[in-house]
């Protein structure tokens, strides 16, 4: 530790004299940029002078842009110009180390494209500002025939998110967004084209979402034996249409497809009771698990159930949240 001599005697101040050292041990290097200066009891046990003028002393520092105080954690030498060192380690590049270049070259890029330090500053300010405003209110839209496959969406989108989601039906949305400019909206692909329309006048974004390839479970029907029957359950009567179209390109009429939504007990009941396989979205799981239970003294050999885990693509869910800040 530098060790701050105060002259008592001299004509020279003595919260000048310890500016004057500490500025110098600042220039010299002995406090290199991101340094933590010492605690003010720690100086004022030092040099034996009360702990006000001290702070005094780091405030004028602070005024002159030598240092900079972060709350909480302390006093930081400040990197003066480009030098291309460390940063003040402040919480935020403690945690994330690579931000700053991150930053750096975006800046970087910029700059080199022509525009100029402030306009650089505008646009980080106003992608920042557009962020904020569009996460303030996620909106998840879908024709009122498939109100389910909103809900299925809105189901994974607050298990993933850990935010609330609100469901609007399509041809409510206009009204919606009427009443705020502060929302993300998003949809399957299936939707995506009418939902733009509605979305592009009100300068709101809209973001695709991609579903789940379903590859695996594909897999599994394709090697099926003739003459098996296999249900679906889905909060989604869209999915349940496509599957059976789906199913029926694959296999013809090799197979008996059978669909049901979870609270219509009459045809789920009927699937516990016929079918060898169950595939199943999360959200209808349990009442898949209900109904096989239920009818369990009805049934020689329980079906299979097969769970899919999710209806949005991974990479859909990923991109949300670097698009809402979430990650």
């Amino acid at each position: 530790m530098i060790q701050f001599r105060i002259q008592p005697d001299s004509e020279i101040p003595a919260s000048t004299q310890l500016f004057n050292q500490i500025r110098f041990a600042i220039a010299s290097r002995q406090y290199p940029p991101a340094y933590k200066l010492p605690s003010t009891r720690a100086l004022a046990m030092q040099t034996g002078l009360h702990r006000n003028t001290i702070s005094k002393v780091y405030r004028q520092l602070e005024d002159e842009g030598l240092v900079e105080s972060l709350a909480g954690s302390g006093i930081y030498v400040r990197a003066q110009g480009h030098e291309g060192g460390s940063r003040l380690q402040s919480p935020i590049l403690q945690a994330h180390p690579d931000a700053y270049k991150v930053v750096q070259q975006a800046l970087d890029q910029l700059l080199a494209q022509g525009c100029s330090l402030s306009q650089a500053r505008e646009l980080f300010l106003a992608e920042m500002d557009w962020r904020l405003r569009c996460s303030a209110q996620v909106l998840v839209a879908v024709p009122s025939q498939d109100l389910g496959a909103g809900e299925l969406m809105v189901y994974e989108l607050e298990q993933s998110l850990k935010i609330p989601i609100q469901l609007i039906r399509m041809e409510e949305l206009a009204a919606v967004l009427d009443k705020t400019n502060s929302a993300t909206v998003v949809t399957s692909r299936y939707f995506i084209g009418e939902v733009e329309q509605i979305a592009a006048p009100k300068a709101v974004r809209v973001i695709p979402l991609d579903i789940y390839d379903y590859s695996k479970e594909l897999n599994l029907v394709k090697n099926l034996p003739k003459d098996h029957c296999i249900g679906i359950v889905s909060l989604s009567t869209g999915i349940a249409r496509a599957a059976e179209v789906i199913l029926h390109g694959l296999r013809g009429d090799e197979l008996l497809v059978m669909t049901a939504q979870p609270k219509d007990g009459y045809k789920l009941q009927a699937i516990v009771k016929r079918a060898e396989f169950i595939i199943s979205d999360v959200a209808s799981f349990k009442a898949v698990q209900i109904a096989v239970q239920a009818a369990a003294e009805d049934i020689i050999r329980p079906p299979k159930l097969i769970k899919v885990e999710n209806y949005i693509g991974l990479n859909s869910i990923n991109l949300l949240k670097r698009e809402l800040g979430l990650s």
